[in-house]
């Protein structure tokens, strides 16, 4: 009895999958026979995964294409990489650069906040961002972007000097500027003769802005000693 049953389960089981395939209009797949079973045919092997090659080796042959200055290959590149690999932020960060450089701006948009979404700890991509929201007059967000990039790896030179840009022609704060401009200085930028003009210039306000410190005050002359009061003579009494 209970050999009959399941049997029905399966009967019905497979009853159902049949009318959900005619349904869609497809013919219902043929079961194949039991293993063991008089008919029964092996199972075939799982198709094998096409090779994608190395991701690694596809992402630095990319790369060079970028500083080969051959950017349509290179996007052509990392468009196929993106597809083949997409659990990798990275060659979909290069590829926002270059939709960036060429003023494909939605497209670079979109690639970096999905390089960030897929790993928030992107340095690069959160940079790029802040210079989008910069370009595109919402400086809130753009030092939002800079600082979350720089709380990630404080030594990040770039993120430092576009903090320090944003803080000085944008938003008119150049003493928080300095201190950026400063720092890309110390991680590799000495040799910018952009920042160390705009660094002395800061640095020429302030002093200008700083009053002269008040001159030292003279000791006012003592006062000479009162003279003793002299006692006056008795007049003689007269006889």
């Amino acid at each position: 009895m209970k050999r009959s049953s399941n049997r029905l389960l399966v009967l019905l089981a497979a009853g159902l999958l049949g009318g959900c395939a005619a349904f869609s209009g497809k013919p219902a797949p043929t079961t194949a026979p039991a293993a063991g079973l008089p008919g029964a045919a092996a199972a075939k092997p799982a198709p094998k995964p096409i090779d994608k090659g190395d991701p690694d080796a596809r992402f630095k042959a990319a790369l060079d294409l970028m500083k080969q200055n051959q950017p349509q290959d290179a996007e052509a590149a990392l468009t196929d990489l993106v597809k083949d690999f997409p659990q990798y932020s990275g060659p979909l960060t290069d590829l926002g650069i270059l939709y960036a450089k060429s003023k494909r701006l939605d497209l670079a948009a979109s690639a970096f906040a999905k390089a960030v979404a897929d790993n928030p700890q992107n340095a690069v991509a959160l940079n790029w961002q802040g210079m989008l929201y910069r370009e595109g007059r919402d400086y809130a967000r753009a030092e939002q972007a800079y600082k979350k990039a720089l709380d990630i790896n404080p030594d990040y030179g770039a993120a430092h000097l576009n903090l320090g840009i944003l803080y000085d022609a944008y938003l008119k704060r150049p003493a928080d500027a300095l201190p950026h401009y400063q720092a890309y200085q110390r991680l590799g930028g000495a040799d910018d003769l952009r920042v160390l003009v705009w660094i002395a210039d800061i640095q020429k306000m302030q002093a200008a802005a700083t009053p002269p410190p008040a001159p030292t005050a003279a000791p006012a002359p003592s006062a000479p000693a009162p003279k003793p009061a002299v006692k006056p003579k008795a007049k003689e009494k007269k006889s």
